[in-house]
């Protein structure tokens, strides 16, 4: 294995000269530098990046804390992340906190110990406090769940404009009977995107009926499944469902299907996210499209600037409501 010394003694220089070449440092002269960089290349010397990392106290490496690996939504953000992060010589590492505080604290560690460099966090379970304690002294960027309290800086979209805009076109599309499948009141997304569907009805002067409204404890497929088995037994069904997310939306669908009804005619259906799965339920899955790859790139950007020592500024970004067959028939 080529190391240092054999660099040096193929350039005919010191240990210390080669040192600095690869450390960039100005204290080398032009010719001399030459001959290093052709003797690297001629061993093909590949130096320790951590002793590098070290010595400039970074790792080099970024946390990206998602609450489950398995919800699809994500995939498009961490590919916009990891595409940024390598382009600046970053490497990620995904943290899944399973909402937990301990597992939490874990990660926390890797960056009070100057083992990650910054943390972007899409926990919306997040312990805040803990997180904005720790925002004081390193770089933390929030995307997509985030609080607007403190001073931590975000990416993500206007969840109660995006929702008002899916409720009112179930409205205009001839519902009134519009029922919202929610996730947990505690997250502060939940409670936008309800705030959305009251204002959109409120607007329309129709009445917010408490017994449409359903929360679940998570947005898997089989709880907009569970959601809608209890939804249907009410005397008077709705006969729209607007779901917070396009997994619980599609285990609506399926669930809808299973009781014989058919979508849009007997219920119009309108999900939240445009995962990819979305375009491939039958019948197609009207939703409200996040932009996530471009929120994942804007989230490192963000991240890197923090680490650097600049002020950043949050970011809300667009959104749009793609218009599929499970309203439109």
């Amino acid at each position: 294995m080529v190391n240092i010394q054999r660099v040096a003694k193929e350039a005919g220089v010191s240990v210390a000269t080669v040192s600095r070449v690869l450390h960039e440092q100005n204290a080398v002269t032009a010719k001399t530098r030459m001959k290093v960089e052709e003797a690297i290349q001629k061993l093909n010397y590949q130096p320790s990046m951590l002793g590098r990392n070290l010595r400039k106290s970074e790792s080099r490496l970024l946390l990206v804390l998602i609450p489950e690996i398995s919800n699809p939504f994500y995939f498009d953000i961490i590919k916009g992340i990891e595409s940024i992060a390598i382009s600046h010589n970053y490497n990620i590492l995904l943290c899944e906190t399973d909402s937990s505080p301990e597992r939490e604290n874990i990660y926390f560690d890797l960056i009070r110990t100057k083992m990650a460099d910054g943390i972007i966090s899409m926990d919306p379970a997040v312990n805040m406090e803990a997180l904005m304690d720790l925002a004081e002294k390193h770089a933390i960027i929030q995307c997509s769940e985030y609080t607007a309290e403190g001073e931590i800086p975000y990416v993500t979209i206007d969840n109660e404009a995006a929702s008002y805009k899916a409720v009112k076109h179930l409205i205009k599309i001839g519902n009134e009977k519009i029922a919202l499948i929610n996730s947990n009141g505690k997250y502060l997304y939940a409670r936008q995107r309800k705030k959305g569907y009251q204002r959109a009805l409120e607007e329309q002067g129709i009445a917010v009926r408490k017994e449409y409204i359903y929360h679940t404890e998570h947005l898997g497929f089989e709880y907009g499944q569970q959601a809608v088995k209890n939804i249907l037994t009410l005397n008077d069904p709705p006969t729209a469902i607007f779901a917070v997310s396009d997994l619980l939306a599609i285990g609506a669908l399926k669930e809808i299907h299973a009781q014989g009804l058919h979508v849009p005619d007997d219920i119009a259906v309108v999900g939240f996210d445009k995962i990819n799965f979305s375009n491939m339920t039958n019948p197609a899955l009207t939703t409200i499209a996040q932009p996530m790859y471009k929120m994942g790139t804007i989230a490192v950007e963000m991240l890197i600037k923090r680490i650097k020592g600049e002020n950043v500024e949050s970011i809300v970004l667009d959104h749009e409501l793609v218009i599929r067959e499970s309203t439109s028939g």
